[in-house]
């Protein structure tokens, strides 16, 4: 490992670990005060959850030497702001482990394998280009409210990007940190280091928690992190099968849902910061980004008291801009991929359209039917066996 050392790998990895903290931690936030859960009791979901991510992620990363990303389900976590606090916070960890049980049988099964490799390989990109989308936009959006900031870090990323292309995001990184002292009067003296304590809840199972969390948890989590986690890996050129990491992944979630931990995932939005070319020129080196990712999630974890104190201190439009800009890389690879394959172009940009729409419908987010619906159109347009007869012949007499 010492050899495929690099700033820039332990770098994207950082980055991934201060988004994640920074975007999804907030939905726990909301989640916490629905419960009307103690500041020990959410410092405790939020040691779970990085405990979780960085183990998985370290071991996964180091064994398959691919940057596998883990996180824990946003979406997932958002359920539990509806459902919070008609049910109690045993029958939610009942809940994590029933649907940890079932994404551990879809991952033995190998089913979900099948699933990624059939989507082809335009489709995957502009899903990908599609979540990343809203990132990238926000980067610009910021400058309606934090003008002077935004406006000095895309400058600051522009010439660094020229000169030290390399170490322009762990450049952007700390300069966009002082910018906030200086510029913002971000003050970080109310953050002190703290030790997290783990609380031990005991678990307890109803249908009704089953039903309204468990099942649901695991629909989004498969269709809303693994299935855009994995075609993230595929669309970088890894092909590494979805499951050991369906299998460690809910593994991971069996032993932190007792402290409150939610399902852990593969990262979908984050991981692209680490399987890009930012992370290392060398894609076989870019496993690296996935251990650094992992252990800054085992630091975050011991002191997560302090980390909702830190992130709570940060304009969230730095962490915005900051997101969008690390991002921009993978963006346009995505953009590229979809369009580079021009025997299914309008499908990809279907698919790219509607999963940058953020519809949701049934339950389930754009993602998902990103994919259906450009599999659809991909069916519809481009295979010619899915055409009458006669049209065939057309088809092909055109051609000739």
């Amino acid at each position: 490992m010492k050899k495929d050392f690099s700033l820039s790998a332990v770098t994207a990895g950082f980055l991934a670990v201060l988004i994640s903290y920074a975007g999804p931690l907030v939905i726990f936030f909301q989640a916490a005060q629905s419960a009307h859960v103690s500041a020990e009791m959410m410092s405790s979901w939020v040691w779970a959850i990085s405990i979780g991510a960085g183990v998985s992620g370290i071991l996964l990363s180091w064994w398959l030497k691919v940057p596998v990303v883990t996180a824990w389900s946003a979406p997932g976590t958002a359920l539990l702001v509806t459902l919070f606090p008609a049910i109690t916070l045993g029958q939610a960890v009942g809940a994590y482990l029933v649907s940890a049980v079932i994404i551990f049988i879809i991952g033995v099964s190998g089913y979900f394998d099948k699933l990624v490799q059939a989507i082809p390989k335009g489709i995957a990109s502009a899903m990908m280009a599609g979540i990343l989308f809203q990132f990238g936009v926000g980067a610009f959006q910021a400058v309606t409210s934090m003008p002077l900031i935004t406006f000095c870090m895309m400058g600051i990323y522009l010439l660094f990007r020229r000169l030290l292309p390399r170490y322009c995001l762990v450049i952007l990184l700390v300069i966009s940190l002082v910018l906030a002292v200086a510029l913002e009067g971000v003050s970080l003296a109310g953050v002190t280091f703290t030790l997290a304590s783990p609380v031990f809840i005991t678990p307890e199972w109803t249908w009704g928690a089953t039903l309204s969390l468990a099942l649901p948890l695991v629909l989004v989590s498969v269709t809303g992190q693994f299935l855009p986690g994995m075609a993230i890996l595929r669309s970088s050129g890894y092909s590494t099968p979805a499951r050991p990491i369906i299998i460690t992944t809910s593994l991971a979630s069996l032993g932190v849902a007792f402290f409150g931990g939610i399902t852990i995932v593969i990262a979908a939005i984050t991981a692209a910061l680490c399987t890009g070319k930012d992370a290392h020129e060398d894609a076989k080196k870019r496993y690296v980004a996935g251990i650094a990712n992992g252990v800054f999630y085992l630091v975050g974890g011991c002191f997560s008291g302090t980390i909702i104190l830190f992130f709570a201190a940060l304009p969230k439009e730095l962490i915005a801009v900051l997101a969008g800009l690390a991002l921009l890389g993978a963006i346009g690879g995505s953009l590229a991929g979809a369009m580079n394959e021009a025997d299914h172009r309008e499908a990809s940009i279907i698919t790219f359209l509607a999963t940058a729409s953020g519809m949701t419908f049934w339950g389930l987010g754009s993602a998902f039917w990103g994919v259906v619906i450009g599999a659809v159109a991909y069916l519809l347009l481009h295979k010619p066996w899915f055409l009458p007869a006669k049209a065939r012949r057309t088809n092909s007499t055109t051609v000739s």
